[in-house]
């Protein structure tokens, strides 16, 4: 990849993010209002109505929510991007690939502003600093993991809809059913008795448990969890750049 190329994507990159906020009154701020509002829903619902023995809890849903609003926004938000950005690798030179990374660099930058949020929110109001450690570093290869997994998702679904465009149905379904099985608002030894296992066949549950881990418990991430779920990450990636190889051609004539 060229130095061109990273610097289109970035361009890119920051162009989306300006149009999705901007044109909107609050602009920026409602980046940082929608998981907040999230949060406050989710948190009368299940540890005011439900009653959730969790620490913390504000700050459990939060790095729980943020991590899943990325995977959601990256995956269900590019199913069509083969449609709705065909002028952009019709008309011009850039690489279909570039397309996909540039759309997930833009969610980043929102994912960072959240994130940023949630530290601040953890060490400064609940833990008074307590929260920190050497392990919070750990955020960085989890993330790129969920990046990863989620740029992966988006070829694979975004490919299909080529030839069957109900799978942008067939995802909001699914990822709605997702978000209840994955444990952003339950307690981890909880949702492990329940649904033993199935932390090994949603690398998404590894991911958020893992961030937990490391930037709210002082503890290393789960190794076999997280080796697991770069597998998963590696392995669908390879998918979805074959997919892509073998049916994006096809884009221009189908879409």
């Amino acid at each position: 990849m060229t130095a061109g190329s990273l610097e289109r994507m970035w361009l890119l990159a920051k162009i989306e993010f300006k149009l999705r906020y901007y044109e909107n009154k609050l602009g920026l701020l409602w980046a940082l209002l929608k998981p907040v509002m999230d949060i406050a829903i989710y948190y009368v619902a299940f540890k005011i109505i439900l009653r959730q023995d969790i620490p913390n809890f504000a700050s459990y849903l939060f790095i729980g929510l943020i991590m899943w609003n990325f995977f959601l926004e990256s995956t269900t938000g590019t199913v069509q991007i083969l449609h709705n950005k065909k002028y952009l690798y019709e008309y011009s030179n850039m690489d279909k690939m570039e397309i996909y990374t540039s759309t997930l660099l833009s969610n980043s930058i929102g994912f960072f502003f959240n994130f940023l949020m949630f530290f601040l929110f953890f060490n400064l109001v609940q833990t008074r600093g307590e929260g920190l450690s050497p392990y919070n570093l750990w955020i960085i290869p989890l993330f790129v993991n969920l990046y990863v997994l989620s740029l992966a998702l988006s070829l694979i679904l975004s490919t299909i809809y080529i030839i069957a465009k109900d799978i942008h149905q067939i995802w909001q379904v699914f990822t709605a059913m997702l978000l209840f099985l994955s444990p952003i608002f339950y307690k981890q030894d909880t949702f492990e008795t329940r649904l033993p296992y199935f932390n090994y066949l949603n690398p998404l549950s590894g991911i958020i448990i893992n961030a937990r881990r490391t930037l709210m418990f002082h503890q290393p991430p789960d190794y076999r969890l997280l080796a697991l779920d770069l597998l998963y990450a590696g392995v669908l990636l390879v998918l979805g750049v074959t997919l892509l190889g073998k049916l994006g051609a096809k884009a221009s004539e189908k879409l």
